[in-house]
């Protein structure tokens, strides 16, 4: 059996099972009032969700993945749809390994749906890739019951491929009758002052809201948006619009890395959620 073993385990969140567990409910409780809880209610498609290192993003992700937990919906399979930051491998893969291992126990692989969505399995793209394996111990924390992951990684960014893998993720999905979530991980403007940052992804997040995926590709292209998975999010939209009618699109929370140590440079992080 392969096993694809945590690679940022210690550096992107701890190295051990307490720790992990400790940091996220520290922040959680922290974060708490603010959640939107009235959308536990809704049927949750997805969301976008940042990667960074939990001590400055997980302040945005713990609204995604408690509303996810209060929830009535179960999944059978979390589609986990990353950027690619390592530049290693194909325009769109699947990962290669039957299970995935983090501080918090084995998850295992959806392999058969990977094999039905005809795209590449590979394991390159992953090796060292953290946007994805960050997702991991949130959905092994705040879930409770067997679900088994997807995790494809998107490089080649465009809505052309954005369209094309939301249509292959819908026929799958119908074809097995498995309930499927999508996640996006995907951070938002990168190195720039807060002012900056909340202006360029203002552009984004609006077009994001109003379900404009060709929008979306577009103003990242013009303005030269740093926002490093609009792959996956495109992709998400997609397939929102693929399985409801009139897709509903929250803003759950924002906020950057300048918030948790000061500086004139941030990383912003963004969560949203799609429901029907």
């Amino acid at each position: 059996m392969s096993i694809r073993k945590s690679v940022v385990a210690g550096r992107f969140y701890p190295a051990a099972k307490d720790e992990i567990i400790q940091q996220i409910e520290e922040i959680k409780q922290k974060e708490y009032p603010q959640i939107n809880l009235s959308l536990k209610d809704k049927k949750i498609i997805g969301g976008v969700v940042p990667h960074a290192g939990y001590m400055f993003s997980a302040y945005q992700a713990v609204h995604f993945f408690e509303i996810l937990k209060q929830s009535n919906n179960k999944y059978d399979t979390i589609i986990i749809i990353n950027p690619n930051h390592t530049g290693l491998g194909h325009e769109i893969a699947f990962d290669d390994n039957e299970v995935w291992e983090t501080p918090l126990g084995k998850v295992d692989v959806d392999i058969d749906f990977g094999q039905k969505l005809g795209i590449t399995i590979s394991g390159v793209e992953q090796q060292n890739e953290h946007a994805a394996e960050v997702m991991v111990p949130f959905l092994q924390h705040f879930l409770d019951y067997p679900f088994k992951i997807a995790p494809i990684t998107l490089s080649h960014q465009t809505f052309k491929n954005a369209k094309y893998l939301a249509g292959r993720i819908k026929d799958v999905a119908d074809l097995t009758h498995q309930k499927i979530l999508i996640i996006a991980s995907s951070d938002f403007s990168h190195f720039l002052t807060p002012e900056q940052g909340k202006e360029r992804d203002a552009y984004v997040i609006e077009n994001i809201l109003n379900l404009n995926s060709v929008a979306v590709e577009k103003v990242i292209k013009e303005k030269n948006i740093s926002v490093c998975g609009y792959g996956p999010i495109m992709t998400l939209m997609e397939y929102a619009k693929l399985v409801a009618k009139n897709p509903k699109v929250n803003l759950l929370r924002t906020g950057h890395s300048g918030e948790i140590i000061p500086s004139g440079e941030v990383v912003d992080y963004v969560s949203i959620l799609f429901s029907a």
